[in-house]
Order: C-alpha cells, then structure tokens, then sequence
C-alpha cells in the first residue's frame, strides 16, 4: 500500500491561546529550536497560540515515507495546517529550512497567513546560488573549550560566532538533541530535491513580518534575505553583527525584542481589522 502524505503522524506540541503561530524548524533540528527561542518571548505576552511541530525526517513525527522531495514536505505541512487550522488566519515563524517553507506556505494559503517571522532564512536552495562570508569567532569564552570532549568542540567551533558557557548550553538543548534523533539517510535523499518545483513570492505580502539575519552567518548567509524585501513591504529587516546561524542563542536579548516589535505590529493590524 502507498503511504498517503495525509498519513503523516506529526509530532506536536501546543501551548497558549489565542492568535495561531505555525513554528517550523531547521533543516535536521527539531521543535526545540523554535521553542528554546519562542517561548521566552510568551513570558512576557498572552494572546498567541504556539503550534510546534517536527517535520518530516525530523524529530518525532512518524510515518513520512512519502516525503520525497521539498514540494512533498509542503504538502504534508499545508495538510496539517488544514486539518489543525481550517480556513482560520495564522501567523508564521520560521527558522533556515523552515523559512524556505514558510514562503510555500505563503503562496499556498496566502488568505490565511497574516504575518511571518523569518529567521536566518534559507533563501536559495542550493549552497552554490548562496552569498557567504567566511566562518568566524567573533565572542570566546577560552575556559569553555576546556569543558568539551575533543569531537564537541570540533563541532562547535564549526557552528559558532559567540563561543560562551551559555550559548553552548543552549546548543546542546535546542539544537544537539534535535539533530541527534534525525533520520540522515531519508534526508540525505530530501537534499537532492531541496528546491521548490514552483516559484515563489509571486505576490506582495501585504502584511507584518521580520527577517532577522546573521551577518556572521556562514550557512545561509545574510545578503540574500535582503533581496525578498521588495516581495514583504510590511516587514522589518534586521541584520545582527557577532551572530551567525544560531543568531536566536548569541543574540537572545535583540532577538526577543526584535519579535516583540513585529507581535506589536500584528497586535495593530489584527485590531484594526477587525474594528
């Protein structure tokens, strides 16, 4: 029998009432990446209600054979959104792959989504079409190298821009414990069908969104996020120095005000749209 993408047994989690804001992940994480920098923001404010999902190959949704490419991936997901959220207006919050996502969603339900945080995008799919600057470690904390096996630090030091006890704590809750449960082979097979087989961004997105990007950012970069503004006259655009791809855990202060603002702004709209 042939899996249906409509099978797919998503993991989820959740939390708060209110407005619905989709959370969609990196590329090999899981939900912890977007909960370790959400959540602290709804310490603050009420009114959202923060659906985490992990995506297919990711995590521990289930049954996802049918996954074969991007183009699947979205599918899967706009059949969640339907059945978790049918017709009802939702936010979007976004991280690398599940910033690519995200404008797929857009271009799927464009009626539905009334703003969009997009968090060190993946704006290109492939690493060759991508504006990078080198690999750097701008912040280091030299008694932290001392803690790690000879392997953690060879991994972090590849990952980060700020290298303290802190972000390397949240490294290992937020995005280790993600990628250790992946299923690299099936998405070893997903790399070969990363892109999209339909454009993007055909219309304005006439509503509140923020980009936030790392300047420091050697795996997507940052100067290609600059060229979707035209397509988001709405959004904020904010590009954070001693931050890489992990900018949310090396910049949480900037990070966690950045999104107050952008919430604000929908606060707004929403109100006025309904007055």
């Amino acid at each position: 029998m042939i899996q249906s993408l409509h099978n797919i047994d998503f993991f989820q989690e959740q939390i708060g009432s209110g407005v619905p804001i989709v959370m969609l992940h990196g590329f090999s994480l899981d939900h912890h990446v977007m909960k370790g920098c959400m959540e602290p923001v709804f310490a603050e404010r009420e009114g959202f209600r923060r659906l985490y999902i992990d995506l297919p190959g990711m995590g521990k949704t289930k049954n996802y054979d049918s996954v074969q490419n991007t183009d699947d991936m979205l599918e899967a997901v706009l059949h969640w959104i339907d059945r978790e959220l049918p017709g009802e207006p939702f936010l979007l919050a976004a991280e690398s792959y599940g910033g690519y996502l995200a404008r797929g969603v857009i271009e799927k339900r464009r009626e539905q989504v009334k703003g969009a945080l997009f968090i060190c995008p993946s704006v290109f799919p492939k690493m060759s079409q991508r504006t990078l600057p080198d690999k750097v470690i701008l912040v280091e904390e030299q008694s932290l190298w001392d803690k790690l096996t000879e392997s953690e630090r060879a991994e972090f030091e590849a990952m980060a821009v700020v290298a303290t006890e802190e972000t390397w704590d949240r490294y290992k809750t937020e995005i280790i414990s993600g990628y250790s449960i992946a299923d690299f082979p099936f998405l070893e097979r997903l790399k070969t069908s990363y892109g999209f087989s339909f454009p993007l961004d055909t219309q304005p997105f006439p509503h509140p969104g923020l980009f936030v990007v790392g300047k420091q950012d050697h795996v997507v970069g940052y100067q290609d996020a600059w060229s979707l503004l035209p397509h988001y006259p709405r959004s904020s655009f904010a590009a954070l120095d001693c931050a890489g791809h992990n900018l949310q855990i090396e910049q949480p202060k900037l990070f966690t005000e950045l999104v107050h603002e952008w919430l604000n702004r929908v606060e707004r709209e929403l109100s006025l749209s309904l007055s």
